[in-house]
């Protein structure tokens, strides 16, 4: 009987070593099914931060150019000449010469 004795203790230590081995393999699984959960979840979180500072970037882009509408509207008001010429005749006192004032270079 001593020899059914070693064979049923090896048998009991073999299903202990795979016992050890069923936890050691979930623990391994667990771990990597949590380092994809994390990066999952960090890209996500990457997509999202670049897609507001994408809408921020278009809100900026529309606020420049309708900026840049208006001073090309003030530049166009600035430069007419209607404006330079009562600037010229109200503040600096300015008029048309006379025709004996104008001389012509040939």
């Amino acid at each position: 009987m001593p020899q059914w004795e070693v064979i049923r203790q090896g048998i009991q230590n073999n299903g202990k070593a795979f016992t050890r081995i069923k936890y050691s393999t979930f623990i391994f699984v667990a771990v990597i099914l949590m380092a994809v959960a994390l990066i999952y979840v960090w890209s996500h979180i990457q997509m999202t931060e670049l897609e507001y500072q994408v809408a921020e970037e278009i809100s900026m882009r529309e606020h420049l150019l309708e900026e840049q509408r208006r001073l090309k509207v003030e530049y166009a008001t600035l430069k007419s000449p209607q404006r330079i010429e009562a600037i010229a005749r109200d503040k600096l006192q300015m008029s048309y010469p006379e025709t004996e004032q104008v001389v012509l270079l040939k």
